[in-house]
């Protein structure tokens, strides 16, 4: 048995390891879980109770060889970052497949862009909100339908109410109120509604509001804002009509209508055969709206207008189910990379 374990032991010394092929032969020949030394382990047994003390150290002792050697090749062959390994230098290398932007952002990206080349920063504000912030500084009275529960989602009712927000006009209060006129920014960001989701509507989705203030704004200068903004996005063939509306943080108030890009305004199911489709609510800010902020209402006026993005992104790439956004399905995803 000695003789045949210092046999092993110069077999081990003796075995040459040039690359990681050789080195797992190495490991499955004298340290794997059928290898020599685990084979002569268990001839242990046979060896006669004298003998069993000497042999087992001996044992032992190589085993502790074998498992040094194999952890410093590996260590030699992983410092030389595998260059010992002959390398194929012909082969193509392997592209890392790209991701891609979901398309909200791009839709939001672009909506910045376009309002950015005319003046328009970007405020973004909390999306948890008191109830100053997101309804009274904005004319919603007391009794107002979008206070009650089953539209708005409550953090915490009572003296403190905060909500999460139900549009981004709050970042326009706290626009109106850390700054004075003029005043030309956009809100983007997530909003909440209590409602059920379906193909048209969802607990929560993203805005982006505009609000200008100056002196002597008027509602031409609204509509010719929202023309150019609906040509960049929609192409020069897009056209705009303005209904009247109500919002208690305007007046007058109205809703927009763009030509419908996926009929080319012939009629479809999506425009409900109308040729139009809405994309934004607008309106001049309500004089109690600005006093509100601290702005002078008799030397100021100005216009505000809020969109939904999945409704702006339902048009220009005619998804025609809002829950898709929200899915993560990979296959939606991938058709955006092209856009990122």
């Amino acid at each position: 048995m000695k003789e045949r374990i210092e046999q092993v032991e110069k077999e081990i010394e003796q075995y040459l390891i040039t690359d990681m092929a050789s080195l797992e032969a190495y490991r499955i020949k004298f340290i794997g879980s059928k290898g020599i030394t685990k084979e002569l382990f268990s001839e242990l047994k046979n060896v006669p109770n004298e003998e069993k003390r000497a042999v087992g150290q001996l044992l032992n002792s190589l085993r502790q060889k074998a498992e040094q050697k194999f952890e410093e090749s590996k260590e030699a062959l992983e410092s030389q970052g595998g260059a010992s390994e002959k390398l194929d230098l012909s082969r193509p290398a392997n592209m890392d497949e790209l991701g891609s932007r979901h398309p909200l952002s791009l839709v939001r990206s672009e909506i910045i862009e376009i309002f950015s080349r005319i003046g328009y920063s970007v405020s973004e504000g909390p999306e948890i909100e008191d109830d100053w912030h997101n309804f009274t500084a904005l004319n919603f009275p007391p009794e107002h339908p979008a206070r009650d529960m089953q539209d708005t989602f409550f953090v915490e009712k009572g003296e403190n109410e905060m909500a999460l927000r139900t549009h981004t006009s709050s970042v326009q209060v706290r626009v109106m109120e850390s700054s004075q006129p003029p005043i030309r920014t956009i809100s983007p960001g997530r909003v909440y509604r209590n409602e059920a989701i379906s193909a048209r509507a969802h607990c929560f989705f993203h805005q982006v509001e505009g609000l200008y203030i100056d002196k002597k704004v008027s509602f031409a200068d609204l509509k010719q804002t929202l023309l150019y903004f609906a040509k960049e996005m929609f192409g020069d063939k897009a056209t705009i009509r303005l209904r009247p509306s109500y919002f208690p943080f305007t007046e007058p108030s109205a809703e927009v209508d763009v030509s419908c890009t996926i009929c080319n305004s012939k009629g479809c199911n999506v425009c409900k055969y109308s040729g139009w489709l809405e994309i934004l609510g607008c309106g001049m800010v309500d004089p109690n709206v600005l006093e509100a902020s601290g702005i002078d209402s008799k030397t100021y006026s100005g216009f505000a207008f809020g969109m939904g993005v999945e409704r702006i992104a339902q048009l220009k790439y005619k998804v025609n189910d809002l829950r898709l956004y929200s899915e993560n399905d990979i296959r939606f995803l991938k058709q955006f990379t092209a856009g990122i």
